[in-house]
């Protein structure tokens, strides 16, 4: 089984205020984290630049202009009160959806099995033409985008497990056939968007909210028989999984209690159902994720069961 897993140093260059949970150590921990002698087999490789072409796969020419034009020359500037740019936030943001759309290539290409991109500032909050929560680009709308416009799929399924409801992601799909999207996520938090109500106008978004509280018997439930069914009987061409860790008991801004073994078993899970209807081919993206020790443990969780460890 082989695993790719794409960063680069550029993605540290996207500047945060001080105190704001969605910083560049977030990155450096998980660095850390597969540094242990379990990871030595990992296919390592940094990830290549993009550049606004890609970005308006999902957004449009003006958005992607208004975000490069705001970028300053020093210092912090707000887009909003959670979402920040710094002089190196634009190169940090290619590199994100070089990472995000070279991994495509090389899951669709067979040059390898699957793809993990440790990558900021994350992207399931922009939606078509507005940034939000800590998000600029969505790179995840972005890879299914680039699967489908340079590889012929006609079906894309994102899964998106960042406790907080990518309302970007479903905005951009929101009247889209050919993509699936299915979200678990907690309820009455950022960004209030998510209800099981929603379901798009071709009933291809699946939403399942959680409750605060919920921990890990409620989360494989919703997983086993609400999302796991809707995706495999899509049939997907490919999962692209948004792969937030901000459900784990340790994070600040949500109340999920989840552990690092929960997001093993739904990495395998996963898995089963990508080996059934499309190949095994899966392309994971990071979203959140804020307490640095449950970030670390979770991320080399998922890591170790896409390498089927």
């Amino acid at each position: 089984m082989t695993t790719l897993y794409l960063s680069h140093p550029d993605c540290l260059d996207h500047q945060t205020s001080k105190g704001h949970p969605e910083r560049a150590d977030r990155l450096v921990v998980i660095e850390r984290a597969l540094e242990q002698e379990a990871y030595s087999h990992l296919l390592r490789e940094t990830a290549p630049r993009g550049d606004a072409d890609m970005a308006m796969l999902a957004h449009t020419e003006e958005y992607v202009r208004n975000i490069f034009e705001a970028i300053p020359s020093k210092g912090i500037a707000n887009i909003d009160d959670e979402t920040l740019l710094s002089p190196g936030s634009w190169k940090a943001a290619m590199r994100a959806l070089g990472a995000a759309c070279y991994a495509v290539d090389e899951v669709i290409e067979r040059k390898v099995d699957n793809a993990f991109c440790a990558i900021r500032p994350p992207g399931h909050h922009a939606e078509h033409a507005k940034p939000m929560g800590f998000c600029l680009f969505n790179n995840a709308a972005i890879a299914a985008r680039h699967a489908q416009q340079k590889h012929g799929l006609e079906r894309v399924a994102i899964l998106d497990w960042d406790v907080h409801h990518g309302n970007g992601t479903q905005d951009i799909f929101w009247a889209d056939k050919s993509v699936l999207y299915a979200s678990i996520h907690e309820m009455l938090i950022y960004p209030g968007t998510g209800a099981a109500c929603e379901k798009g106008e071709y009933d291809t978004i699946v939403n399942v909210p959680l409750q605060a509280g919920d921990g890990s018997p409620i989360f494989r439930l919703a997983l086993e028989n609400a999302v796991l069914p809707r995706i495999e009987a899509f049939a997907p061409d490919l999962i692209i999984i948004s792969a937030g860790f901000d459900a784990h008991w340790r994070d600040p801004l949500a109340n999920i209690n989840l552990t690092e073994a929960d997001f093993a078993y739904a990495t395998k899970a996963v898995m089963d159902v990508a080996d059934r209807c499309c190949d095994g081919r899966i392309v994971s993206i990071l979203e959140g994720g804020y307490d640095l020790i449950g970030l670390s443990r979770s991320a080399a969780a998922h890591v170790t069961a896409l390498m089927r460890g």
